[in-house]
């Protein structure tokens, strides 16, 4: 690492290649999310639902999503879902919103954990849901165009490398943060990194010396647990995916 903590041309120009994908059998995946009103002594997933763990039971049987129907000002506005079908590989559907009607998919997805606007030029106005079987596992919130959920699930065929965590709260607030894992074939999260972030002290990001391995079909879960004031926290992480297979 060059002084001043630049990076020297070697080593950026290999982040650039993993970026572009442009390195063989490697890609990059950044998670984010933000959670915008914790409860004071409330614990809950970094995602976009205050106070509340992410539903991961939900996706005990793979299956379809739906769109309520859902205000006349979000009406024709598409959202592209990514997640694992139920063979654990990576897809993508779109649906488009409807005011008048029901919107149901026709993908049977494992996981899902990312969905954005892909209106040109647009986004959504108000609040919109992505549901599972009456379960809410995505919502896009209102004029945010993007899911803001620190999750992600490693597909079939993978093995993911955690690079780097970090974590923050909005002043006059602390947090306890941790990052669990459910490794493939076992029933249980557990804890695999854990933090302490406070409005006062700044942001928590930790760089992993010796990345952690996380294997193909496990999951990965930031949860916050905040200790005094309600908050605002958010969370991110950067993986390595390597080709397997």
């Amino acid at each position: 690492m060059a002084v001043n903590n630049y990076l020297d041309n070697s080593e950026l120009a290999e982040r650039i290649f993993l970026a572009n994908g442009q390195v063989v059998n490697a890609s990059f995946v950044h998670k984010f999310g933000a959670v915008e009103d914790m409860s004071q002594n409330a614990t809950g997933t970094v995602w976009d639902i205050n106070d509340v763990p992410y539903p991961w039971s939900a996706f005990d049987t793979p299956g379809v999503l739906s769109i309520p129907v859902v205000s006349s000002v979000d009406d024709g506005v598409i959202i592209q879902v990514e997640g694992l079908d139920s063979n654990w590989d990576v897809v993508k559907e779109e649906f488009t919103a409807s005011s008048s009607e029901i919107v149901t998919g026709t993908v049977s997805f494992r996981r899902v954990y990312r969905a954005f606007v892909i209106n040109n030029g647009g986004t959504n106005v108000e609040s919109i849901n992505l549901l599972k079987g009456g379960t809410v596992v995505l919502r896009v919130r209102a004029g945010k165009g993007q899911t803001l959920m620190a999750i992600y699930t490693v597909p079939r065929g993978y093995t993911a490398f955690l690079m780097k965590g970090t974590m923050s709260c909005q002043a006059n607030a602390d947090a306890t943060g941790e990052l669990y894992v459910r490794y493939a074939g076992q029933r249980a999260f557990r804890v695999g990194h854990s933090l302490e972030v406070s409005g006062n002290g700044g942001q928590y990001t930790y760089d992993f010396s010796v990345p952690i391995k996380i294997p193909a079909m496990s999951d990965i879960d930031v949860r916050a647990t905040v200790r005094s004031n309600n908050a605002r926290v958010g969370a991110a992480f950067d993986i390595v995916l390597w080709k397997t297979k």
